[in-house]
């Protein structure tokens, strides 16, 4: 029993770790971009910190914020905003905060003058995003990050093109609107940028695909055998490996079949010679 609680514990264990990487993934795969183009994949990781920018992408005033015509437009890539300063103050914040906390739900919001009045309304959620190429014939130009809110009132989104530079960063000065809330900007940053790879048209092929699968199947094998060995039969150190006799005198075996091979062959190549040979 003492076994099966240990052997329970571990399975436990790894699988809240499992789970915690996922999420962490998950979190991340909302800023991650692949696409293939012309036998070249190319690789976007906005949120992946570099020397120069250790938050990649993302804001390290918590927010990029944007003020054209009496409106201001706040927004964070891949995560919500975070004020730790300049805080929104304006009426309608319920789709992005409690108006103690505006701002800190939601990933873009907007606000307009209405009456006298600062009146705001998200505009995107990190969570509700997606990415596409700037321009689908050039990779290299960037990527375009949307993101959508479906508030209480309206359903609002907010673009932002993100062009590659690998030296040089402009914030975004101005933005487009279109229709009631449809908000567009652009910003120039080297996450922006791709890691590129030459990749083949043909992939693995079927004999590498097979491999792949009997190399994969061989060690869940082992695997699964030497923890049941472990655990439950009570066989410690190298014993545990399933077939370890096998797993041994593997490399001899190979060895032994490639000489039969090569003595056959080669004794039929002795034979043709010796039957072509000139009678004196």
């Amino acid at each position: 029993m003492a076994k099966r609680d240990l052997l329970f514990s571990f399975a436990l264990v790894f699988f809240v770790f499992f789970d915690f990487l996922l999420s962490l993934a998950a979190g991340k795969a909302s800023c991650e971009f692949s696409v293939t183009h012309q036998n070249t994949l190319y690789n976007y990781s906005l949120a992946s910190p570099s020397s120069k920018f250790p938050h990649g992408i993302l804001s390290e005033d918590g927010f990029y914020k944007v003020e054209m015509n009496g409106t201001v437009l706040w927004f964070q890539l891949c995560s919500n905003m975070i004020f730790n300063h300049d805080q929104p103050a304006c009426f309608g914040c319920q789709d992005c905060g409690s108006p103690s906390q505006c701002g800190m739900t939601c990933s873009a919001l907007v606000s307009n003058n209405i009456g006298g009045y600062d009146v705001c309304a998200a505009v995107g959620k990190a969570s509700n995003s997606h990415i596409s190429l700037i321009d689908e014939n050039e990779p290299k130009k960037g990527v375009s990050v949307k993101m959508v809110s479906s508030g209480t009132k309206s359903n609002c989104s907010l673009s932002v093109a993100i062009l590659c530079d690998s030296s040089v960063v402009r914030v975004p000065t101005s933005f487009n609107l279109s229709g009631d809330c449809n908000y567009a900007t652009e910003l120039t940053h080297p996450s922006g940028c791709a890691m590129s790879i030459a990749v083949g048209g043909n992939g693995l092929g079927w004999f590498g695909t097979l491999l792949l699968i009997v190399i994969c199947v061989l060690g869940g094998y082992i695997l699964v055998g030497t923890v049941y060995r472990f655990f439950f039969l009570g066989i410690h150190r190298i014993e545990a490996i399933p077939n370890l006799e096998f797993w041994i005198s593997l490399p001899e075996r190979i060895k032994g079949l490639f000489g039969s091979l090569m003595r056959r062959f080669g004794g039929q190549r002795g034979g043709s010679r010796a039957a072509y040979a000139p009678i004196n």
